[in-house]
Formats: structure tokens, sequence, C-alpha cells
């Protein structure tokens, strides 16, 4: 299935019926009293988030949702049928914000989290409310209110503990398949990942965290080149950040240091939050150096990228240094998770 993070499309909530102006009839009543029924209520549109969703695939080429709208009221106290509630199912992680205003309607963040993102219209009254002891026979009636319409932006960000950020071909789909079960394509050409893979990585039986790859970045993503940071969305919700920087690229004329600053850089043109999260630097392909000069090599490009949390040296390909990596990163989530537990529980 295609991977789609992020659609438009245009809700249309149902309108109200209308009230009816109507008289009762019968044999040896010639003149009864008001009996117009009510007309029923507009549908509403929903929003549940679904964990079996992966993409937004289905907004795609479905553009525009209409909810029932309520059924006209008639004579004989006869209230309007409402309109059915119309139920849009997408991936957990959706964020839906108003594409005029860029209001965030909806942030489905949890599995069976529900928001109502359109209300239908009321259903209009019948005569029947507005006899009074003045006017026994009154033929007013009021219309349906319309229901709500809204265009609306989908944004999908993936839900992970943890993010992979780096260049084209700097391991990342590789350390991915080395630390979980994942299985993202891996090649030796620039962009091979071309939408996010999840991976779910064991420390044991009762210890897990989710780890999300995403496309590679290249200096001046911020104005288009390569496929952009259309992806960093992605990495917004994670906890950490592992920055892989491939310390012996087969180009000779590429520096790790260089190109690991231009890539810091591009993230702090997109997001200064996102640019300050807790974020380690992870030396990839080590294996590739040879070992008198490996230590220097290291120690040069930690000196020169500035300040970092932690630094580890990896080899992906073969799993040298990944399980001390996973630990650690574990380590650092359940700490997170019992700071914002001892938060939550600390009295305003």
């Amino acid at each position: 299935m295609k991977f789609f993070d992020e659609a438009r499309i245009e809700v249309v909530a149902g309108d109200g019926g209308n009230g009816s102006a109507s008289f009762r009839r019968e044999k040896y009543i010639p003149r009864g009293g008001p009996d117009g029924g009510d007309g029923g209520r507009g549908g509403d549109i929903w929003v549940v988030a679904d964990g079996n969703l992966n993409t937004l695939i289905d907004f795609r080429y479905t553009r525009i949702f209409r909810a029932q709208h309520g059924e006209n009221g008639r004579g004989a106290d006869c209230y309007g049928k409402g309109g059915e509630d119309m139920l849009l199912r997408v991936p957990i992680g959706t964020v839906f914000s108003d594409l005029l205003s860029g209001e965030v309607i909806a942030d489905l963040d949890h599995e069976g989290m529900r928001v109502l993102i359109a209300k239908g219209g009321q259903g209009g009254l019948g005569n029947i409310h507005f006899k009074s002891s003045v006017n026994r026979a009154p033929r007013q009636c009021t219309s349906g209110v319309e229901g709500q319409r809204r265009e609306l932006r989908l944004e999908l960000k993936v839900l992970a503990d943890v993010g992979l950020l780096g260049l084209p071909n700097a391991g990342k789909s590789t350390l991915i398949r080395a630390v979980s079960a994942a299985k993202p394509k891996v090649a030796d050409y620039p962009f091979t990942t071309l939408h996010p893979n999840l991976g779910v990585v064991r420390v044991d039986d009762n210890r897990s965290f989710v780890i999300a790859d995403i496309p590679g970045l290249i200096e001046g993503a911020a104005e288009g080149a390569g496929l952009g940071h259309r992806f960093l969305r992605h990495l917004q919700r994670t906890r950490l950040l592992l920055h892989l920087v491939d310390i012996s690229p087969f180009d000779p004329e590429a520096d790790p240091l260089r190109d690991s600053q231009a890539i810091l850089e591009e993230l702090r043109k997109y997001d200064q939050s996102l640019y300050e999260k807790p974020r380690w630097l992870v030396v990839n392909k080590i294996d590739l150096l040879p070992e008198d000069e490996r230590a220097a090599r290291i120690a040069a490009l930690v000196d020169g990228y500035g300040k970092v949390e932690k630094v580890f040296s990896i080899s992906a390909i073969n799993g040298a240094g990944c399980r001390e990596l996973t630990f650690a990163i574990m380590d650092h989530i359940e700490q997170h998770r019992r700071k914002v537990e001892e938060h939550a529980e600390t009295p305003v």
C-alpha cells in the first residue's frame, strides 16, 4: 500500500429538516389545533483514531464527505428522523487543521480517540411550538439549520520514541534492520527510503521502544532540494533524535563534519523546537576505518560537531555497538517517562 501522510478534504455535516405547519383534521373535528412536527437534526461527522491504519490513502481520492440530512417534520405530530452520523477512521497521529485559518481542530494521538469535526444542523420547529392562548392556529414554522461545512488539512505524524536523522546512505535503514524486526529497503544509492519506516526494538520481554526511519536530508532541503523536509514532521513527537553520521563516505570530497553541520542547520530552519530536542551523535560505519585511525577520526568529528549529550560508535551492518546503543536509549526513555509521571502526580 502506498504511503500518504497528508491530504485535503471537505466535510459537510447534514442539514436539519424543516418544521411542518399542519393542523389536525379528523371526522367531526373540522378545526383541530396545530400538529406540525419538528424536523430531524442533521448528521454529525466524527473522526476516530484506528491503530490498524497507517496511511491517509483513503482520503487521497475521496475528497468530499457528506453526512445525512435530517428529514422534514410532518402532520399528526410526526417528527422528522435525524440524519445518521458519519465516522471517519484515520491512523493514530493524524492532525486535523482548518485549511483557511490554520487552527488545529483535532490531534488524534492515541487509539480510539474520537473528535467531532463538523456539527449537524438543528431541525426546524413545527407549528405546535407557536400556539398560545391568543394564537390558537399558528401558521409559522422554522426551517432547519445548515450543517457545518469545513475544508480541512490532514497531516500524519508517526508516533515513535526515537527518530533517525542523517544524510542519504548514512545507514539509517541498516540500523533499524539491525535492532528491530522491520525490513526497510537497503541499497547503495541515495534516497532508497522514500517514506517513514517504524520498527519496534525489544530490549527484553517487557521493555521496548519504537524507532522511526525517515528519508535522508541533504543541504538545501529548506529550499526543496532532494525530498525537501516534508518528512521532518514525523520526528516532532519523538523523545530523542539519533543523528547518524557516515564516518567513511564513498565520496572522497565528502566531509562528515561539514555535512553533519549542514543537517543541523536544516533542522533549525524547519523547527527550532525540533532542533532543541535531546540529540545523540551516532558515528556509523566504523568497520570501514583502519583501527589505528578510528579513534582520531571519531574524536575530530566529535570536537567539531559541538554540544551533544552522548556519542556512540557503531557498525550497523555487523551490529557492533548496537546493543549498547539500544540499552542506553531504553534507559533514557524510561527516565523520561518517570519524569512525566512525577510531573503529572504533582499537585498544581
